[in-house]
């Protein structure tokens, strides 16, 4: 079972779910929008029986600890430094590490910035900025199917628009991964006060770093899903074009965007072989 930690970090305090021996070797696992930790618990389990040290963390927003209110606190080198200050309370020199969705794009630049906190990287749905972006400006598949980013970016309309009328919009966005305990979990977290403007203040706060991102170059999983319905496959192809390392493309036929509730036992074996456990 996971057990729930708090970690503050300066004036912030963040929800952190941790698993398997505190002696084995470390991996952290980073959620996406509009999730929290526990979307990694399925797979993560599994991953901590297999001997991992696993630290999920509710991230950067998501923690009601570490709710800041301002935009600028949202933008991707505070969320990067924000694992580097976990690793550092953990007394952790280097993690695995994986991530979901915004989680995977932490990753990718907690890997390409500081690669020695980071042995491996298994990045999962959202492939390297760099390859997004360009599939976002190249492929009108994919501008598409990124259309509701502009919504997101939106303030007050998004929040309305996603909350309102029991929050029937958000919960559609998860299917058909999460199962309905999972759902109204995510439904509360994000219905405090606060916790919605911050979670999309992560769209609200993306700038050029965002996709002027180097090459990782730490050893690298990508897995995709092709029933994903938020990111297509020009730009999931286009991803090993930023790994500078070892690299391998997993591609899930007919998984959709929630891959790690959806699969999670393909997911963990996927990691392992990462990780080498």
């Amino acid at each position: 079972m996971f057990e729930i930690s708090r970690v503050a970090l300066g004036d912030l305090t963040f929800d952190v779910r941790v698993a398997g021996p505190e002696d084995g070797t470390p991996l952290v696992l980073l959620h996406g929008f509009p999730e929290t930790g526990r979307s990694w618990e399925p797979a993560g389990l599994l991953l901590a029986d297999a001997g991992l040290h696993v630290i999920a963390p509710d991230q950067r927003g998501y923690s009601p600890g570490a709710r800041p209110t301002e935009v600028s606190a949202y933008a991707v080198g505070e969320l990067v430094d924000d694992v580097l200050g976990l690793l550092d309370g953990f007394g952790i020199e280097a993690a695995h590490v994986a991530g979901h969705d915004w989680g995977a794009v932490v990753g990718w630049h907690l890997a390409a910035h500081h690669p020695d906190r980071v042995r491996t990287l298994t990045a999962v749905s959202v492939p390297h900025p760099g390859a997004y972006s360009w599939a976002l400006q190249h492929d009108a598949d994919q501008q598409a199917r990124s259309a509701y980013i502009n919504l997101f970016r939106m303030e007050g309309k998004a929040e309305s628009a996603l909350l309102g009328d029991n929050a029937r919009r958000l919960r559609a966005m998860y299917h058909p991964g999460p199962d309905r305990d999972a759902v109204d979990e995510y439904v509360r977290v994000l219905a405090e006060p606060g916790a919605m403007t911050a979670a999309l203040n992560w769209y609200r706060a993306m700038r050029r770093d965002f996709r002027d991102l180097p090459s990782v170059k730490v050893p690298t999983t990508y897995v995709w899903g092709t029933a994903d319905v938020a990111v297509g496959r020009a730009g999931a192809e286009r991803c090993g074009d930023f790994a500078e390392a070892d690299y391998e493309f997993v591609v899930l036929d007919d998984v959709s965007h929630w891959v790690p509730e959806e699969e999670p036992a393909v997911l963990a074996e996927t990691i392992r072989a990462r990780v080498g456990r």
